[in-house]
């Protein structure tokens, strides 16, 4: 048996949400699973590293694509010509992406549809590809995987497809997250925010993460006598006027701190030192920060909106993200012992529900479901 996975989102030292899904469930599909020839598909050079064993064979192909007309051509000229070559029995896109033309069964990943709902928050060129072919694609997958209950249902009422054509393939965080010891947590602090406590908002910098709102949330909560930093960790992403304009007049401008992104030993150690992670995004398809600050042992202020709530459970405050008064009201009661306390034991044992092993697990029941279809049982 043969499967083809695209691979595109393999870059070394620069794995974002989709990647570290890509390298955490492929890595044990293909050690599991020695039985199946994999096939790696690259746009660009890859990271030795990244060929995790000797049943992998890896496939370099051109252009590489990260604008709308690069996509239309690795994807509808270069994917072909591998699938053609390579003859496997299923295709996987990790990213949604699919091949109108070929006729290879494909299981594609379609972890959230926000352009179908934010569209102002991306750009112009990409919007329109995404809105007019991510239907098409949906469409012509012969089963679709996704990472939330919500994305499922979101999916299937906005593209019309059978929700029984969809698997629930959760995320998972990165084996590295654990809590910091006392004296490491104040060592971090002492580096990073001169021993204040800090909360900490994690991922790429873009309108849709609501970045205005949990500032504006930030200035109200200082007003009223609260003392935390507040530390943002990403790299800006479509970062707009409106974010760069609250940011700018900011009256505590001097105590939000910008790291930009990090990854591994180094995010866990300022996610672990942090007084609560703040993660009061406007969508999200599952929101990964959330379960990393579980595994840290770090209380979680997050949204009401979209798939939160459900990787959330019980185990954070919710808050409306277009409330401020709101969320200022939880920066507030989160270092209140009683309400704290319990937030992080509910969260110790809501982390594990998403691991990196459920998620292969979940993503093996979806590609056994394609072979049961491709072979009519």
């Amino acid at each position: 048996m043969k499967i083809a996975v695209n691979t595109r989102f393999l870059l070394p030292n620069n794995l974002e949400g989709i990647g570290w899904f890509t390298y955490e469930v492929f890595k044990r599909l293909c050690q599991k699973h020695p039985e199946i020839e994999w096939v790696f598909i690259f746009d660009r050079s890859y990271d030795p590293s990244f060929i995790f064993s000797d049943n992998i064979k890896p496939v370099v192909i051109g252009p590489p694509s990260r604008h709308p007309i690069l996509w239309y051509l690795w994807f509808e000229f270069s994917i072909p010509k591998v699938l053609k070559k390579e003859k496997p029995d299923l295709f996987i896109s990790t990213d949604g992406y699919l091949s109108l033309k070929t006729d290879c069964p494909s299981l594609s990943v379609i972890h959230d549809i926000n352009f179908e709902h934010n569209p102002e928050n991306i750009p112009k060129t990409a919007r329109k590809y995404l809105r007019k072919y991510f239907p098409k694609f949906a469409k012509k997958a012969l089963r679709i995987a996704t990472v939330s209950e919500f994305s499922k249902l979101d999916i299937s009422k906005t593209y019309s497809i059978n929700p029984e054509k969809i698997d629930l393939v959760y995320n998972g965080t990165g084996d590295f997250f654990h809590p910091l010891t006392k004296e490491k947590a104040i060592q971090v602090r002492l580096e990073l925010s001169g021993n204040s406590p800090y909360f900490i908002f994690v991922g790429a910098l873009n309108p849709r993460k609501n970045i205005t709102g949990m500032l504006e949330a930030y200035s109200l909560y200082r007003e009223e006598g609260g003392n935390n930093k507040f530390v943002i960790v990403g790299k800006k992403m479509f970062w707009n006027e409106e974010i760069s304009k609250t940011y700018e007049n900011h009256p505590f401008k001097e105590d939000i701190i910008f790291t930009g992104r990090l990854e591994g030993d180094a995010l866990n150690s300022i996610l672990g030192a942090a007084e609560a992670l703040l993660f009061v995004s406007n969508f999200e398809g599952f929101g990964i920060p959330i379960v990393e600050a579980f595994k840290c042992k770090v209380p979680v202020i997050t949204s009401s909106t979209s798939s939160m709530p459900e990787v959330a459970g019980d185990a954070a405050i919710i808050c409306d993200p277009n409330d401020i008064k709101g969320i200022y009201k939880a920066m507030h009661d989160v270092s209140i012992p009683e309400i704290k306390n319990p937030l992080i034991e509910k969260g110790v044992k809501r982390q594990e529900l998403f691991t990196w092993e459920n998620s292969a697990d979940m993503m093996w029941k979806s590609i056994q479901t394609c072979f049961l279809e491709i072979n009519g049982k």
